[in-house]
């Protein structure tokens, strides 16, 4: 394999190099390396598997959208990812970014841990920080105002949306990341001394996706081009539309059309097409009334089932 090095991060054709120090211009400052882990995509989103083969495309998807997105933050000098996929790491090697393809094999932690280490040699003079690959509603503006406010800590975390999780752990050139990723997080992460970001404006990052109710959420927030494409692609349209969310307590939830878009669905919808539960992903008929941030499903079935309007 041939080995890294500041040449082989990034085409110079991506970022031209900023002009030098001048008697009146100050020296650039060095961009972050980010690293960002990508499981293989067989294995990616298992809370999404109601969704069948759409699951392991959104997760690509989800990874595409984060990768292009940091890549286009302002702060960011680089994006490293570490995974073994070569449908994941060949299409984000065509974003722009670095595939660290000897990765431990090891679980999360250890992954990150091999990636951050990498950064730290491959860019000793680069802050480092690790993203989670699924924030397809990340924006560039957001992730750098989170990086700039974890300068000045030694080591610094961002929740996620639940507030359990950890969606950036970051820290100065030189200093061990120490991740501590997996259920319980966020705690894990303070407990360990990375001081806590606690910043009120920067939902895109938090988001991370995990569930149908995450994913409906991101969506509202605004997705990228590669997720929201997929959703508006050829495999959702021969359904009129898919089951999303349920909450079997309530007997509500939302659908998504076939252009990607959720749309709310209250009991009496539900009880009108003689359901007793909804899995996500599940083929619907469905009508609906309004229009825009107004429309709402009427009445909801499985396509085999009747339709009394139509009878």
């Amino acid at each position: 394999m041939t080995p890294m090095t500041e040449d082989t991060v990034r085409p110079a054709t991506v970022r031209p190099s900023a002009p030098g120090p001048g008697p009146d211009r100050a020296a650039p400052r060095l961009g972050w390396t980010l690293v960002v882990p990508v499981k293989p995509l067989a294995e990616a989103k298992s809370r999404l598997a109601a969704l069948g083969a759409l699951r392991p495309r959104l997760a690509l998807a989800f990874a595409l959208d984060t990768v292009a997105a940091a890549l286009a933050c302002p702060t960011v000098e680089r994006v490293l990812v570490v995974g073994r996929d070569p449908r994941a790491t060949g299409a984000l090697r065509a974003l722009g970014a670095t595939v660290l393809d000897d990765e431990p094999g090891d679980g999360l932690n250890p992954a990150l841990s091999h990636g951050s280490g990498a950064a730290h040699r491959l860019h000793p003079h680069s802050p480092v920080a690790t993203l989670s690959a699924d924030l397809p509603a990340l924006r560039p503006a957001e992730l750098a105002r989170v990086l700039a406010a974890a300068l000045p800590h030694g080591r610094a975390f961002l929740a996620d949306t639940p507030g359990t999780g950890t969606v950036l752990l970051a820290g100065p050139p030189g200093v061990p990341l120490r991740p501590a990723f997996g259920p319980d997080s966020r705690r894990r992460h303070a407990a360990g001394g990375a001081a806590e970001l606690r910043l009120p404006d920067v939902p895109s990052v938090r988001r991370d996706v995990d569930t149908p109710e995450d994913l409906a959420d991101a969506l509202r927030l605004g997705l990228g081009p590669a997720t929201g494409a997929l959703l508006r692609s050829s495999m959702l349209l021969p359904m009129q539309a898919t089951a999303f969310t349920f909450d079997p307590t309530t007997r509500s939830g939302s659908v998504l059309l076939d252009d990607g878009t959720p749309v709310p669905f209250d009991a009496p919808a539900f009880d009108a097409g003689g359901l007793r539960l909804l899995r996500p992903g599940q083929r619907l008929r469905i009508r609906t009334t309004g229009e825009g941030a107004a429309r709402r499903v009427t009445f909801l079935t499985l396509p085999t089932f009747p339709d009394p309007e139509s009878a």
